[in-house]
């Protein structure tokens, strides 16, 4: 099992389950959070044992995003170019599940907090919920920056009129949970105590489908936003056909003749 000091890393049967770990900074993101968060991702995406994967935060916070002290001392590494190409390549490779290629589910399980940058992992996650404790903002106007992939990938998930309010008024305007769950953020919203067992609920539920089935339905799904709907089913179809050759395929069908619970493999 990895050993990191930012990250909390546990796997329960097939679900891995992170912690961002910086309860003092209510965990805000620094470099090391950022990189230990990088590799506990690619952990989550070669494990052939790990079929879904749970996200939360430490103490208090879900996360409030890039630790600010960071930015203004420089606790951020950069490259030694112009500050703008630094910024775009940062963003290439931001500690995210989709930045990261995670193919496989992801539950963000949002405890308090979520700011900035962390709203991210809301975004990028497949089934978000919240904590009737939760709220969430997008501060980055009112400490002098403009608010970016962060925006964009909200714009995807709220109507875009939401999306502007939350970024144009900055700290001045705060989400709440019964706000977020309205307008789609998340999906579901349950009281504080009680959403890591929701959380891990929710994850068995997952698990008890064919992995393989799973993340086919996923990619098929994302990989044609955007597009025609044409196109996008022909995308779709390409990951069924994959599907088709898989020993799970075959054992979904046999286990319902045989009124049996399928052995999933996820292979």
């Amino acid at each position: 099992m990895p050993q990191y000091e930012t990250v909390l890393y546990e796997v329960d049967g097939h679900v891995a389950t992170l912690t961002l770990n910086r309860p003092e900074r209510m965990n805000a993101m620094n470099q090391k959070l950022k990189d230990e968060l990088r590799e506990a991702w690619r952990e989550v995406k070669n494990d052939p044992d790990v079929w879904c994967a749970i996200l939360t935060g430490a103490g208090k916070g879900f996360s409030t995003g890039a630790d600010v002290e960071g930015l203004a001392t420089g606790g951020f590494t950069r490259p030694d170019r112009w500050r703008e190409l630094a910024l775009i390549e940062g963003i290439v490779d931001l500690p995210t599940p989709r930045r990261q290629r995670v193919f496989k589910p992801v539950i963000a399980a949002v405890n308090g907090a979520c700011a900035g940058f962390s709203l991210d992992f809301v975004t990028e996650s497949d089934i978000p919920i919240a904590s009737d404790k939760a709220f969430f903002v997008d501060p980055h106007v009112s400490i002098g920056l403009v608010s970016s992939h962060e925006m964009v990938n909200m714009s995807r998930r709220v109507p875009l009129a939401v999306c502007l309010r939350m970024a144009l008024l900055g700290s001045k305007e705060r989400m709440t949970p019964e706000r977020a769950y309205q307008v789609g953020l998340v999906t579901e919203v349950v009281p504080h105590e009680k959403l890591m067992e929701r959380a891990r609920e929710l994850a068995r539920m997952i698990c008890e489908n064919a992995p393989l089935a799973v993340w086919g339905t996923k990619m098929g799904i994302l990989q044609g936003l955007g597009l025609p709907i044409p196109q996008a089913e022909e995308i779709a179809a390409g990951y069924l056909e994959v599907n088709e050759q898989t020993e799970d395929f075959h054992e979904g069908p046999r286990s319902f003749l045989e009124k049996r619970k399928p052995a999933w493999k996820g292979r």
